[in-house]
């Protein structure tokens, strides 16, 4: 490949500042650099700070759904992307709206991480063992739902924050157990956490949960020939048919959806799932089918599920 970067004109790689988000880059900045022989510093990491950065909203415990929905981890990063101040643009897909802005594509992903939740408690254990009317900590509708769909005599409070910050609210006793995602537990090399994977079966991942994704200009083919290097073929197919799943229900990473595709040979499994937001009505379907036919099935699956859910079944109460 001609035109590939170098020491001083250097590939620019946008991404949030948090240590997860840093972990992504750094680990798309060596994917690249091994896919085509370059040493890392061909590749400098840009950081960002998006609106859902803020830190006095993050302190204040302000719920993601009063700040706003989509875009609010992305909407800063793609600015600079299309304005060509940055090269490409690295993302947790769970936080990515289904539509990307005119003049940028989604069409890498690196391999997917575990999908699973991961509860964290400094008591261990499980949902089940929590006491009854225990305090639990999430700043996750979906999450939220989901618990008190289980344990509706659990009491939920706001729980934002980076890891270390969620950590040190559970010692201080603000709440009694919170979750965060095993790919970002693994990504970052914290196994001295008190975590416990949670089964898709007792708690259905957000969509796209544990993919990451590489946006760049529609444009520019340079990029793009480089991306291809890193592509993930099987990522790209689960996240087509969860996509279009949520894309169909409207839905953001503020509203109670939960998806998960997976792939055997060539035939691929969805499970979806829709929540009311205080968590009193779920309901949750499947679809089976040919690898080809993700998407049409995400969609499938999404219309039945709106019409066993009815009208204004998303509002918030």
């Amino acid at each position: 490949m001609t035109d590939l970067p170098t020491l001083d004109a250097p590939l620019r790689i946008g991404t949030r500042g948090s240590p997860l988000a840093l972990a992504q880059a750094y680990e798309t900045r060596a994917r690249l650099a091994t896919a085509h022989g370059l040493p890392e510093e061909a590749f400098e990491i840009v950081v960002i700070k998006t609106t859902g950065d803020n830190r006095a909203m993050i302190e204040a415990d302000r719920p993601l759904k009063e700040i706003g929905n989509k875009g609010l981890f992305t909407r800063e990063i793609e600015e600079q992307l299309a304005a060509g101040d940055i090269d490409i643009a690295v993302h947790s897909m769970k936080d990515m709206p289904t539509e990307q802005p005119p003049g940028l594509v989604l069409d890498c992903y690196l391999p997917r991480e575990d999908v699973r939740d991961a509860f964290i408690s400094p008591a261990g254990g499980g949902i089940a063992g929590l006491p009854q009317g225990a305090v639990v900590g999430t700043s996750s509708l979906r999450r939220r739902a989901q618990l008190l769909h289980r344990r509706p005599d659990l009491t939920v409070v706001e729980f934002r924050g980076n890891l270390q910050t969620r950590l040190k609210k559970l010692e201080d006793g603000v709440a009694q157990a919170t979750f965060l995602a095993c790919a970002g537990l693994k990504r970052m090399g914290l196994t001295e956490v008190p975590a416990t994977p949670i089964a898709p079966e007792d708690m259905l991942p957000a969509i796209a949960q544990g993919a990451i994704g590489i946006e760049r200009r529609a444009e520019d083919a340079r990029v793009a020939a480089m991306l291809a290097a890193i592509h993930d073929t099987p990522t790209a197919q689960r996240l087509a048919a969860e996509r279009a799943f949520l894309a169909a229900l409207d839905g953001s990473c503020e509203t109670p959806i939960a998806g998960l595709a997976e792939l055997d040979g060539d035939r691929l499994h969805l499970r979806g799932q829709v929540l009311r937001p205080d968590g009193s009505v779920a309901h949750a379907g499947t679809r089976s089918g040919p690898v080809a036919e993700g998407a049409a099935m995400g969609r499938a699956l999404a219309a039945e599920l709106l019409e066993r859910a009815g009208p204004g079944f998303f509002d918030w109460r």
